[in-house]
């Protein structure tokens, strides 16, 4: 097996990795039933989008599916950081009106591991990052398989 060969598979790796944390991504949303107001069908949106880019990237490995993929994922990796502000916010607002002369560090303590979950949002951008990462390079090297430069 060559290198390329061996760089192949990575790449589809990630990208299937990819695309299952998206998708589950999705079933998760949907059992917690995160769908109160339209920020919360945010993450919806791009969850469906990632396995929508992803999946026409892996059918259609050219330059132009590449670089949606890429314009995709930063979008992904945006949303994912907003919906971490939006945790944090959430859970020191909570902490608030329930303890409103409480100390900054319980309010603080309070933000990270309150009811709206820190890292869930960036679940999106770990699936995002995954997707990136695969399109690392790509095109260089390889112009034998049809692939174009990017």
């Amino acid at each position: 097996m060559t290198s390329s060969d061996v760089l192949a598979r990575l790449r589809w790796f990630l990208l299937v990795l990819s695309t299952l944390l998206f998708s589950g991504t999705l079933v998760e949303l949907w059992l917690v039933n995160h769908t109160e107001d339209i920020v919360q069908w945010l993450p919806f949106v791009l969850s469906g989008a990632g396995v929508i880019v992803v999946l026409s990237f892996l059918l259609n490995p050219r330059r132009a599916t590449m670089l949606s993929l890429r314009g995709w994922m930063l979008v992904v990796i945006a949303g994912s950081l907003f919906g971490i502000y939006q945790h944090v916010s959430n859970n020191i607002a909570f902490e608030r009106e329930i303890s409103p002369t409480a100390p900054t560090s319980r309010i603080l303590r309070a933000a990270l591991s309150g009811a709206n979950p820190l890292l869930a949002p960036g679940m999106l951008a770990v699936s995002a990052l995954l997707a990136l990462a695969a399109t690392y390079q790509y095109g260089v090297n390889n112009k034998s398989k049809g692939e174009v430069e990017a």
